[in-house]
């Protein structure tokens, strides 16, 4: 199967960007759209450079050159020299030796976003794949073969790919369309002719960093849409409480001037401007409790912790983590032994990730906590009808608590735990793949956290009535209100967060955001 043959079944999605996966720079938003059902092509050129060193580690075979992981064993095996039949036999062994992991499933978007930074790995000509191998990873993403991939069992690497690796090669289970298979019956089922493993073709497979880094970048983009919102969120409980933006003035943030904060405070004063509320409450209080008045401190810190994981995550989606991993010097491919495999940049910044989610958690509860507390809000006691006696929205404040302090247990680093293995030889594991699923969990969290706060500051709203609010916090006010109406009595309250959660999760309230933050046109009709 070639390439071209792939491209051309991209016609079948014209509704869905294809993302080109090759030398060049891919993105964490590419890898996101790749994990969520976007189709692959592959580039041509970093193909054909494969067939080189597919070539070179032949001659190596033949003459019986030491190299790592493809004529000797892996791990404290490195010693032993392997027959050519043991190498033929070896690398599927491998996979079934390493395919050990234990626990549920990963959902099928992981396990696509962990195909999508393998390809990109291997697609640089580094570790000696195939063109074949890389085609038919490519093809079981656009057709919907999804292996089936343990969640746990990890201490870096090897583990979750080697279930991968087993179905590309015809073994292991996977999905396709809804049913699970083994991995042979869904190979054909979808058209595809299951491989044999060439050399390098298993150990390559399972020595990168792939798991950790597919996880991480779901849980930068999960991450990343709860900051957003919970600038919005922050906002329109400023609003409902009657707040001071004054905090928030650009000379006032130019004397302490990290990027995020100065950042923050730029995004807030657009989201209140021409706010009818504030205008009229524009005296009602001097200063604000730190939930209130620290958006831009705290959620700053958090997007300026984000950028720096963000690189990180980009720098490894392009990145390669094999080893070993082969250069052409001196007429001839060398094989380089090393240390790229191993977790630690991305489980830093992972275990960096999921405390400063807690940050976000914890200034949106403490806002819910607020909105609702009738002595410090000035609004009815828990935003009930007044006199009423109604319960109203007493509890989901108590929700949004358990949340944020499952976040703060989260946010426990997982790189410190490290734990000697395989004999001695890898003495210390990042622990990566619980940093990074953590890090998802508690960004999942966190947008439940924001749905009780804006659950919350939209029906406090209610009470400033008719006056409008700010430019972006009336925009997401009205659409929630198309989905969630004002409460009046004490009716069910979980249908209303699955709807204000289907509205953070579909975007719907974060172009809200985008539209306040976009440049209004002057009167003449040019921008200032």
């Amino acid at each position: 199967m070639t390439a071209q043959h792939e491209t051309s079944r991209e016609k079948k999605h014209p509704h869905i960007t294809p993302v080109t996966l090759g030398t060049h720079k891919t993105t964490i938003a590419e890898i996101v759209a790749i994990a969520h059902g976007a189709p692959v092509i592959l580039d041509e050129t970093a193909l054909a450079r494969l067939h080189e060193l597919q070539a070179s580690l032949q001659d190596a075979i033949a003459q019986k050159r030491r190299v790592y992981g493809l004529t000797t064993g892996v791990g404290d095996q490195y010693s032993v020299l392997l027959s050519a039949e043991e190498i033929s036999n070896g690398q599927i062994g491998m996979l079934r030796s390493h395919a050990c992991g234990i626990g549920a499933p990963h959902p099928h978007a992981v396990v696509r976003a962990i195909m999508a930074t393998m390809l990109r790995a291997l697609l640089q000509g580094h570790s000696g794949v195939s063109a074949s191998l890389v085609n038919t990873m490519a093809a079981m993403l656009n057709r919907g073969v999804v292996p089936c991939s343990p969640s746990k069992g990890s201490v870096g690497y090897l583990v979750a790919t080697a279930h991968i690796g087993l179905v590309i090669f015809g073994e292991g289970e996977a999905t396709y369309k809804g049913e699970r298979l083994l991995g042979r019956v869904a190979m054909e089922r979808a058209g595809l002719t299951p491989l044999t493993p060439g050399p390098r073709e298993g150990h390559a497979l399972i020595s990168g960093t792939y798991e950790i880094t597919a996880i991480g970048a779901l849980a930068f983009d999960h991450a990343r849409r709860a900051l957003e919102l919970a600038d919005l969120a922050g906002c329109m409980a400023l609003e409902a409480m009657r707040g001071n933006s004054r905090g928030y003035d650009a000379d006032l943030q130019s004397l302490r001037p990290h990027p995020g904060q100065i950042k923050t405070a730029e995004i807030l004063r657009q989201l209140l401007a021409d706010s009818q509320i504030m205008a009229a409450n524009r005296d009602h209080r001097l200063q604000d409790a730190l939930s209130l008045r620290c958006i831009p401190q705290v959620h700053g810190a958090v997007r300026d912790a984000m950028t720096y994981v963000g690189q990180v995550l980009e720098t490894e989606i392009n990145a390669v983590t094999d080893n070993p991993v082969f250069f052409w010097r001196n007429n001839s491919y060398e094989a380089l032994p090393g240390g790229n495999g191993h977790g630690a940049p991305t489980a830093l910044a992972l275990d960096t990730l999921a405390i400063a989610i807690a940050s976000i958690s914890n200034m949106s509860q403490a806002r819910s906590d607020r909105l609702t507390n009738t002595y410090l809000s000035g609004l009815p006691p828990f935003l009930a009808p007044q006199g009423s006696g109604l319960s109203g929205l007493m509890i989901p404040p108590y929700a949004a608590a358990a949340a944020a302090a499952e976040n703060r247990c989260l946010a426990a680093p997982s790189s410190v735990n490290s734990l000697s293995t395989c004999a001695g030889q890898e003495d210390h594991t990042s622990m990566g793949i619980y940093a990074a699923q953590k890090a998802f969990t508690a960004a999942d969290n966190a947008l439940d956290v924001i749905s009780i706060e804006f659950l919350c500051a939209a029906q406090a709203l209610e009470y400033h009535q008719p006056l409008r609010a700010g430019r972006g916090v009336q925009a997401a006010y009205e659409a929630i209100r198309a989905h969630v109406p004002p409460r009046h009595g004490d009716t069910a309250i979980h249908p209303e967060l699955g709807a204000l959660r289907a509205l953070m999760d579909t975007d719907v309230l974060r172009a809200c955001v985008r539209d306040a933050l976009t440049p209004r046109p002057s009167p003449s009709g040019e921008c200032p």
